[in-house]
């Protein structure tokens, strides 16, 4: 099956950046749509960018975050600019079969374990 491994999280203060890595395995990204959410305590998986042939964002992100693939990598990656301590969350990357992008939990397949996001006021 698809395995998906991220790296990237930290601690940053707000307005600051952060660059999030995530490495398909099993599959290529070519054959893959993929998506970004984030988690905090006691909330809902939250929609945060997706792309295949486009790409997708969540109003709040729009903006502030970029997501883009390298294939020869088969790496997705998430560049979040202008951070907010609101953005504070688990960031998960996703995959799905679909080859449109979705926006919505239920229609992703594979995901990673996540990394911690933190941003300091």
């Amino acid at each position: 099956q698809v395995q998906l491994v991220e790296s990237g999280g930290g601690l940053v203060q707000a307005g600051g950046s952060l660059r999030l890595s995530c490495v398909a395995s099993g599959r290529r990204l070519t054959y893959l749509g993929m998506g970004w959410f984030r988690q905090a305590p006691g909330k809902e998986r939250e929609f945060v960018a997706a792309i295949n042939l486009v790409t997708r964002y969540g109003d709040s992100m729009k903006g502030r975050f970029t997501v883009s693939k390298d294939n020869a990598k088969n790496t997705i990656y998430l560049q979040m600019n202008s951070l907010k301590p609101e953005d504070t969350a688990v960031d998960y990357c996703a995959g799905t079969g679909r080859m449109d992008v979705p926006g919505t939990v239920s229609e992703y397949n594979y995901w990673g374990q996540g990394t911690q996001v933190t941003v300091s006021s």
